[in-house]
C-alpha cells in the first residue's frame, strides 16, 4: 500500500517506505441514548485516525468509557462507523459486501479481555481451537485440523492432554492462551488485544505478555493493544495513542509519550501508575497538578473535551474552542491548546490558583 496516498494527516508521520497494514481515517461512532423527549448522542469515537505498520504494535489507552473498545471493534468490523473509513492492507473495509468481507476476516482476529466469558463453555479447548479452521479452511479434513490443533497449543505453550478440557477446568491464563490459540488459528496478519491481560493474575501476565512478544516475532503479526494500564503498554507497543471521550488527545512513538508527554490527561495517566518507591511517589506527586473526577461520556462539553477536569480548564479559549489534533514533535501529536510538560502544568495551575478571587 502506498502510505502517502492513503494515511490522513492527523494519522501521524509515517515514512513513505513503511509498510503500513491497518489506517483508520475519520472514524466515527455515535450511539443514541434517552426516549424522545430526552433523547442525548454520545460521541463513543469521534473522528479518530492513526496508522499501524505491518509488524508493530500499536498501544491504546484510556480511562474506562473513553472508546477503546468501541474503536477496536470497528476496526475489525464487529460495528460499523458512523462516519470514516477503515483500510486493511489498502482494501476499504467499510465498502465491502457481507462475501468480501468474510473472506477479510481470516486475515485479522481478536483476543478479548475476559477468557472466561469469551469461551464457549460447553465446548473443549480443541473444540474452541478448531471452529475458526472448519468456518474459513472447509477443505481441511479432520486429522488435519486435529493435527493444527496440535500445533497451536504448543504454540502457546499448553500441553496435549489440555485439549479435551474445558474452560472450568483450566486457570485464567491457560483459558487466555486458549482464545490466543483460536486468534491464531488461520494465520491472520493482525490481531486486535482488548485488555487482554487485564483479567488473569499479575504473575500470569508477564507470561501472556511474552508469549505474545514472541509469537509476534516469530510470525510476523501486527497487534492493537488496548489497555488502561500504561506500564504494560509500554512493554508491548512501539506507538501510542491516548483516547478520552472518544478523541484521540496525543500520540506519540514510545518513549516520546512517556519522556516528553504533553497532555494533562496522560499527566494524571502516567501519575496513576504505582512507583514502588514511596519516597519517589510523594516526590512525582508534588510535581503534578491534580486533575478534576471524571464526568459522564453522555455530557456534551463546549470547547476542549477534557477542561472540565483540567487544572487550566478555567481558560477562556479551552472553554469555547474545540483543540485540533497538532504537531508538538517528530511523530508526537497533541490535542491541546497550551500542551506542556508535567511540571510546568503544576507551576502554571499553581500561579492560576494564587491570583483566582
Amino acid at each position: 500500500m502506498s502510505a502517502p496516498a492513503s494515511i490522513p494527516a492527523e494519522a501521524g508521520q509515517i515514512a513513505p517506505d513503511v509498510d503500513v497494514l491497518v489506517v483508520a481515517d475519520g472514524l466515527c461512532r455515535y450511539f443514541t441514548i434517552g426516549d424522545r423527549q430526552n433523547r442525548q448522542t454520545v460521541r463513543a469515537v469521534d473522528e479518530v485516525s492513526f496508522a499501524i505498520p505491518r509488524g508493530e504494535t500499536f498501544g491504546l489507552v484510556g480511562e474506562s468509557g473513553s472508546g477503546k473498545s468501541t474503536l477496536a471493534r470497528l476496526l475489525l468490523h464487529l460495528d460499523r462507523p458512523t462516519a470514516g473509513r477503515v483500510l486493511f492492507d489498502g482494501v476499504d473495509t467499510t465498502a465491502l459486501g457481507e462475501v468480501e468481507l468474510r473472506r477479510l476476516r481470516r486475515r485479522m482476529q481478536i483476543v478479548f479481555q475476559d477468557p472466561y466469558a469469551s469461551l464457549n463453555r460447553r465446548r473443549t479447548a480443541a473444540q474452541t481451537i478448531e471452529l475458526p479452521l472448519k468456518v474459513h479452511e472447509p477443505q481441511l479434513g479432520a486429522a488435519a485440523r486435529r493435527e493444527r490443533v496440535g500445533e497451536l497449543l504448543d504454540l502457546v505453550g499448553l500441553r496435549p492432554n489440555h485439549a479435551d478440557a474445558y474452560p472450568r477446568h483450566l486457570s485464567g491464563g491457560q483459558c487466555q492462551r486458549v482464545s490466543i490459540a483460536r486468534a491464531l488459528a488461520i494465520n491472520p496478519e493482525f490481531v486486535v488485544l482488548d485488555e487482554a491481560v487485564s483479567a488473569v493474575d499479575v504473575s500470569i501476565q508477564a507470561q501472556i505478555l511474552n508469549l505474545l512478544r514472541e509469537l509476534q516475532a516469530k510470525l510476523g503479526l501486527t497487534y492493537m493493544f488496548v489497555s488502561h494500564d500504561l506500564s504494560v503498554v509500554r512493554y508491548m507497543s512501539s506507538t501510542i495513542a491516548v483516547m478520552h471521550h472518544g478523541r484521540v488527545i496525543e500520540l506519540a512513538p514510545r518513549e516520546g509519550l512517556f519522556e516528553r508527554p504533553q497532555h494533562p490527561c496522560t499527566h494524571a495517566l502516567l501519575a496513576s501508575i504505582p512507583v514502588p518507591d514511596p519516597a519517589a511517589a510523594r516526590a512525582r506527586a508534588r510535581s503534578h497538578a491534580i486533575v478534576r473526577e471524571e464526568f459522564a461520556a453522555s455530557v456534551e462539553v463546549e470547547g476542549c473535551r477534557f477542561h472540565p477536569r483540567c487544572p487550566l480548564g478555567g481558560r477562556e479559549r479551552c472553554r469555547l474552542e474545540e483543540p485540533a489534533l497538532e504537531q508538538a514533535g517528530p511523530g508526537h501529536l497533541v490535542r491541546c491548546h497550551f500542551p506542556q510538560s508535567a511540571e510546568s502544568l503544576a507551576r502554571q495551575a499553581a500561579a492560576e490558583e494564587a491570583v483566582a478571587p
